[in-house]
């Protein structure tokens, strides 16, 4: 089978960005019943919008590092429950340690009594600031474990490391995405992350903030690209980590132009000090993502841009 017909998905933190568009790629795939968890901490109910009338679909609020309140089989549970993006992890501190930690522990304990696969949703921050480039799975990284970074890199670790012993004991069958930059609508606007950012700054007509010279790169994966190799791997055998990104690496500078084009405006760049930790390349080595499950990124930057722009416009 290579979608999710007829089946009963749990995602967690599926109020989220990348979380509610996996909820409406499941239900696209005809699953049966789709239930997002979600405290709401940063995840939102209009995310969710589009399925408010979706009898397949239910939003149950609760926090995974308390509970779950669900009982039964289910196929799936995807745990995408924690805080991504720099403004949110400087300050929701304990929250962002305690999701990726306690709040894994219960999903995979969740999911051994549900009968159900785990996918665990990592990060390509697992890799640090990479000597590496391109980074493969394979590449232990580089992080510093106290730096203004550690809650969400060290909780992402972790979150791996118990991920793989509930799948080496043969408690629960278990996936591993390390996803590198995604975009697309949805993202806050002013949640610290560089496409909400440039994006706002464009429609604005305010300057560029580009920090350090804008040299570094990212690599930027639309969202529906993103959450397509995300359900291939959780259908997959695949149980080591595998990346899942756009290999194709911009500077701070290129994208800011990139930007620009797709939102008709923009002022000067300015610079500014980079900030702690920053890593100063980003890109994923995805031959696995290729090899073992078919994927690789489909949609163009300008197109992805251009569908991004279109959704801030009407905030």
């Amino acid at each position: 089978m290579d979608n999710m017909q007829g089946k009963r998905v749990v995602v967690l933190g599926g109020a989220g960005f990348l979380g509610s568009h996996l909820c409406e790629f499941l239900l696209r795939q005809g699953a049966e019943k789709v239930v997002a968890v979600d405290n709401l901490v940063t995840g939102a109910r209009r995310n969710l919008s589009s399925l408010a009338h979706e009898p397949k679909f239910e939003l149950v609020e609760a926090d995974i590092t308390v509970t779950i309140p669900l009982n039964g089989k289910w196929d799936f549970v995807f745990n995408l429950a924690s805080p991504a993006s720099p403004i949110d992890y400087a300050t929701l501190w304990f929250e962002t340690m305690r999701v990726g930690s306690v709040g894994t522990e219960n999903g995979l304990t969740f999911a051994e009594r549900a009968g159900a696969v785990f996918l665990q949703a990592s990060t390509s921050e697992i890799y640090g600031d990479p000597l590496v480039h391109p980074q493969q799975e394979s590449y232990f990284g580089n992080v510093d474990c106290a730096g203004p970074r550690a809650v969400y890199d060290e909780a992402k670790r972790y979150g791996e490391a118990m991920v793989a012993a509930f799948g080496r004991s043969g408690r629960v069958s278990t996936r591993v995405v390390r996803i590198f930059n995604t975009y697309g609508p949805r993202m806050r606007l002013n949640d610290g992350r560089v496409v909400p950012a440039f994006i706002g700054q464009a429609l604005r007509g305010e300057d560029f903030t580009v920090f350090g010279d804008g040299k570094q790169t990212r690599s930027f994966c639309y969202v529906d690209d993103e959450v397509d190799g995300i359900i291939r791997l959780a259908l997959s055998k695949v149980t080591h980590p595998v990346n899942i990104g756009n290999p194709a690496e911009l500077t701070m500078l290129q994208f800011a132009e990139a930007v620009r084009t797709a939102a008709g405006g923009g002022g000067k760049i300015v610079h500014k000090p980079l900030p702690q930790g920053d890593p100063k390349q980003r890109r994923p080595d995805i031959s696995h993502a290729k090899n073992l499950l078919g994927w690789e990124p489909k949609t163009p930057l300008a197109v992805g841009l251009l569908r991004t722009v279109a959704y801030f416009r009407h905030l």
